[in-house]
């Protein structure tokens, strides 16, 4: 095999890795569970799966963007010695979110969203002396506001409210527990009985957007919060690390997969998106790359993009 470097994305639902070469060829794409060290079960042996699918003497170096890493200090320790003890040799451990931000501006200036299971938002100016602000991420107890754990926890506390009579939703609750494969009496039992509760009430964001595509207005209220909240994050973040209008911003995670919500925070933000130049797991490999001392230009930027774009399809 000829020279690679590993590039590692892991958010609160899976993990993607990717090894790449000095030509920004795909060698392997792998799909794991989370590494989130909150999450029951050996978060640690996902990393040393990692390591025994990869040939040292051909690695160069690895980059980890990690859920939690820089939030608790405990995590974050855990984390480096972790990847250290099975990556010896040229590793960095980043949180998620900047890594995805790092993907989607190319080590550049810009503020990114992050909206999947939770939500973040990350600035810089680009910079090398430029700080780097993050917003949000508080998690979900309180905080991850616009993320898909947030729409789905909306989605219960208003069936529960339908379900009382409070705020009667006859439409969207009846398609919600279709979609659930429940009655209403069984609403308490679905969510405490969830082996994942998290990524459990996270999954119902996809219906949420489902409806809200279908023309369902309950949901498109819904999805409509979220964008303002998402939007809040962003426009502080970028405040915070001296940015000026207008805003340059992109995005990751598959709330963005909803119809209307980068409409929203555009209408909000007074400017449309960037496209993401790389995906979080490309932001990984570019940082890998870079660590590695390897050559990475635009171009090699662009064939990045484009295999893990076809890759991830």
């Amino acid at each position: 095999m000829s020279e690679v470097v590993l590039g590692v994305d892991s958010g609160g639902t899976k993990t993607i890795a990717a090894l790449v070469t000095a030509d920004a060829g795909i060698v392997s794409l792998r799909h794991l569970p989370s590494l989130d060290p909150t999450a029951d079960g050996d978060w640690t042996a996902g990393i040393a799966a990692l390591a025994a699918g990869v040939d040292e003497a051909d690695l160069r170096a690895s980059a980890f963007g990690l859920p939690f890493h820089g939030e608790v200090d405990e995590y974050s320790e855990a984390q480096i010695a972790a990847v250290r003890l099975h990556f010896p040799q040229n590793s960095i451990v980043e949180n998620d979110v900047r890594i995805a931000f790092d993907g989607a501006f190319a080590c550049g200036a810009g503020a990114l969203i992050l909206a999947g299971t939770g939500s973040m938002a990350w600035a810089s100016l680009g910079q090398t002396d430029s700080p780097h602000v993050r917003v949000g991420g508080w998690g979900d107890i309180f905080g991850d506001e616009g993320s898909a754990y947030w729409l789905g926890r909306e989605v219960l506390a208003l069936l529960s409210r339908h379900i009382d009579g409070r705020e009667p939703a006859p439409a969207f609750a009846g398609r919600m527990f279709a979609a659930m494969g429940i009655a209403p009496d069984q609403l308490i039992a679905w969510c405490y009985g969830l082996e994942s509760r998290r990524s459990g009430i996270a999954g119902l964001a996809r219906q949420v957007t489902a409806l809200a595509t279908d023309g369902d207005e309950v949901a498109g209220r819904l999805i409509e919060r979220a964008a303002a909240e998402l939007s809040e994050q962003l426009a502080t973040a970028w405040r915070r690390c001296g940015g000026t209008a207008p805003i340059r911003w992109s995005y990751a995670g598959g709330v963005f997969n909803a119809a209307g919500v980068l409409d929203h925070m555009a209408a909000r933000l007074g400017t449309p998106p960037s496209v993401p130049r790389l995906p979080p797991v490309g932001g990984a490999a570019l940082r890998a790359a870079r660590l590695a001392g390897w050559a990475v230009d635009d171009a090699w930027v662009d064939r990045l993009g484009a295999a893990l774009r076809a890759a991830l399809a």
